[in-house]
């Protein structure tokens, strides 16, 4: 009875092993192709905002009259959506306004979005404004947020 217990046990073991290397064979992490159509996307190809449209949104940051929501830490937004836009629990109902990225002194004139979240869950800046304000799309911006005046 020992005896069949050992080699009971040895086979066990053996089967565990063999079956091992079937499981790596079955799940092994294979290369994916990715399609041509993505490979080159960068954040400038991506980006779908004219230089027309990002001047004219520093012009207007800079020069219409605005009045403070407060300050957000901003988390990238879709790049599917184009556009100059933060989406944020600072406002109740859209509008345009402007955001100051104090680390490298830009700001840029958005839409705000109406964002259902806490006032302190931070909020979503489209890739057109991370790269509007210079903000590392890796980064965390923390960014002054203001309503322009209608």
């Amino acid at each position: 009875m020992r005896y069949l217990a050992m080699i009971l046990g040895v086979l066990g073991v053996a089967g565990g092993v063999a079956g091992c290397a079937q499981v790596d064979r079955v799940f092994a992490p294979r290369a994916v192709p990715v399609p041509e159509a993505v490979a080159p996307m960068t954040p400038e190809t991506l980006d779908a905002t004219t230089p027309a449209e990002r001047k004219a949104a520093r012009v207007e940051a800079a020069t219409a009259p605005a009045g403070a929501l407060g300050t957000t830490v901003a988390s990238l937004g879709s790049p599917a959506e184009p556009g100059l836009w933060l989406k944020t629990p600072l406002v109740d109902a859209p509008g345009r306004g402007r955001v100051d990225y104090a680390a490298t002194g830009q700001s840029v004139a958005v839409d705000l979005i109406p964002l259902e979240a806490e006032r302190g869950a931070g909020s979503q800046l489209s890739l057109a404004g991370f790269r509007a304000v210079g903000a590392a799309l890796t980064a965390l911006p923390e960014l002054r947020v203001y309503r322009l005046a209608d």
